[in-house]
């Protein structure tokens, strides 16, 4: 799905790991990163990447984070509790669960996915003004119309 994504964004993500954090580990605290990190365990707190580079956040199955993420390039497939800020390119895997508001340049999401809030597209005209995507739930059982609401004019 990456090579996919990578024609749409201008910066490319990170292709080497230079941290980890295991699966046996829990963290507890804000972490701020450059690079590739990788997370299998627990991290209480918020995890940001500094500058605007390239760098890349991926959570494995087993990663639980607890805290907002800011990050140019975020690859999950574990769990996230807080908001998530990705300013490039987001893919949420099939085990995936994100219980809060998604701000996304660009986002693929696997069969399986979960995300309990709201998604805002960030674009470059629209930078820091997110388009909220709701979906309306059909009216009748037989139906499968689905369609976007406009917050504003709800």
């Amino acid at each position: 799905m990456i090579g996919t994504l990578g024609k749409q964004s201008n910066e490319k993500p990170c292709d080497t790991i230079d941290t980890l954090i295991g699966a046996k580990t829990e963290f507890q605290g804000d972490i701020a990163f450059c690079g590739g990190l990788r997370i299998d365990g627990k991290v209480k707190g918020n995890v940001t990447a500094q500058g605007a580079g390239n760098s890349t956040l991926i959570l494995g199955e087993r990663a639980e984070v607890h805290g907002t993420i800011e990050v140019p390039h975020l690859i999950t497939n574990g769990r996230i509790e807080g908001d998530v800020h990705c300013a490039e390119r987001m893919e949420v895997q099939s085990q995936a669960e994100i219980l809060g508001d998604v701000h996304y340049k660009v986002l693929g999401i696997s069969f399986g996915a979960t995300i309990k809030g709201n998604l805002l597209q960030q674009s470059a005209e629209n930078s820091g003004k997110g388009v909220i995507t709701q979906l309306k739930p059909a009216a009748a059982r037989g139906e499968r119309k689905t369609t976007a609401v406009d917050p504003k004019k709800t």
